[in-house]
């Protein structure tokens, strides 16, 4: 369901669609769509309901782009699944007021955080 001003889609800009394909899908459960050769919409786990977001190809991602950050039952399993899947830990995991997370970048560069609660 979506909400008047609240978070609707993401869209990554990604240099090798196959690699964000094939990063997101193993490091978080994310079914993948793909459009064309340049485009590819993405599901949560599971893959049912509407669509999250999008992989875009470009030539680079877009600087300052959004920051988009996951939820996490288990976040030390979620931060192996990104080593895993060929992205990088930048940032912790560290604590913080309302619990512990991480951030790190995919294989075309974008940086994206992931939290859990305590």
């Amino acid at each position: 369901m979506t909400h008047h001003h609240g978070i609707d889609y993401v869209e990554l800009t990604v240099t090798d669609l196959h690699a964000a394909e094939r990063f997101y899908t193993e490091a978080f459960g994310w079914h993948v769509t793909r459009y064309g050769p340049g485009y590819s919409g993405l599901r949560g786990p599971g893959g049912e309901g509407t669509e999250i977001g999008g992989l875009a190809l470009g030539e680079r991602p877009r600087p300052g782009g959004p920051f988009v950050l996951l939820y996490s039952e288990d976040l030390d399993a979620s931060a192996e699944a990104v080593r895993e899947a060929g992205g990088a830990v930048v940032r912790g995991p560290y604590e913080f007021p309302g619990g512990r997370r991480f951030h790190f970048t995919d294989p075309a560069g974008n940086e994206l955080g992931v939290w859990s609660s305590r």
